[in-house]
């Protein structure tokens, strides 16, 4: 079954405008989820508003939305009225700026979505405007409303398509400054060449497998051994060990850096 477009309007430069819709770059669909449930019946739990002062259960087409000008004294706002102060970057991504691709920092990349074009007729625009950025090494800088907020996002040509991604204010990002300021400028010179050493021989060509998930996996392992058995089985209760005296965390950097160099390439010999 096809996946619905997460938005769908028009991206415009200037006169240039082609139809597009959007989809997330990443999901979180395949991640084990769990349900709520009463340990005694076995039934799910369920939540719902309630009126803080009757007691009673709200119905969702009474639900709105409150701006709280004093205690208790509330502006009551419906989806109609929120609906109708919408900015135009509802629907039109219109790119006014470009920047140097490598100038926006990492931190400030929030969330990735493709964009493409949304029918064969804006094809030809969508493409000039993407290897336009290309031939440039330029990311477009726009505003789109997602989830009744207008954000910055960042357009970046990729491949065929265009990455979009939504960007954090500058009140969310905090400055690096605060936290590294008491780490030492230097490091020790005499050590640098052992580490340089150990990264080539860690080197490898990225892969999605280097981020997979193990409790996810191990999380997968237990519910298929719990579909098996009708019972939870019974720990058996044994001896309990003697907890070993904790070893000093105190090492040498440089004993220490050594022995991996040594140990990686012992495993690559007999690998």
């Amino acid at each position: 079954m096809a996946l619905r477009p997460y938005w769908k309007g028009y991206l415009k430069l200037s006169l240039v405008t082609c139809p597009v819709h959007m989809m997330p770059a990443t999901s979180e669909s395949e991640k084990v989820r769990f349900h709520t449930l009463n340990k005694e019946t076995g039934n799910r739990v369920v939540s719902q508003y309630m009126d803080s002062v009757t007691g009673k259960p709200v119905k969702d087409e009474n639900e709105a939305k409150g701006y709280a000008r004093g205690e208790n004294d509330y502006v009551i706002l419906t989806d109609d009225d929120l609906d109708n102060v919408a900015l135009d970057t509802v629907k039109t991504i219109d790119i006014q700026t470009f920047a140097p691709a490598e100038s926006i920092e990492w931190v400030y990349l929030e969330k990735p979505h493709y964009l493409m074009p949304d029918d064969a007729v804006g094809h030809e625009a969508f493409a000039v405007i993407r290897d336009a950025m290309k031939a440039d090494k330029v990311v477009g800088i726009s505003k789109l409303v997602i989830g009744r907020r207008e954000k910055a996002v960042v357009l970046e040509p990729r491949d065929d398509g265009i990455v979009l991604w939504s960007l954090r204010f500058g009140d969310e990002v905090r400055p690096e400054e605060a936290y590294f300021e008491d780490i030492d400028d230097d490091g020790d010179p005499d050590l640098i060449p052992l580490v340089q050493k150990l990264i080539k021989q860690k080197t490898a060509r990225w892969s999605p497998d280097m981020v997979s998930d193990p409790i996810q996996e191990s999380l997968l392992k237990l519910i298929a051994e719990k579909k098996k058995a009708l019972k939870p089985k019974k720990a058996t209760k044994g001896k309990k060990s003697e907890a070993a005296e904790p070893k000093s965390n105190v090492i040498n950097i440089m004993d220490a850096l050594r022995k991996s160099v040594a140990d990686e390439l012992k495993s690559r010999k007999s690998g």
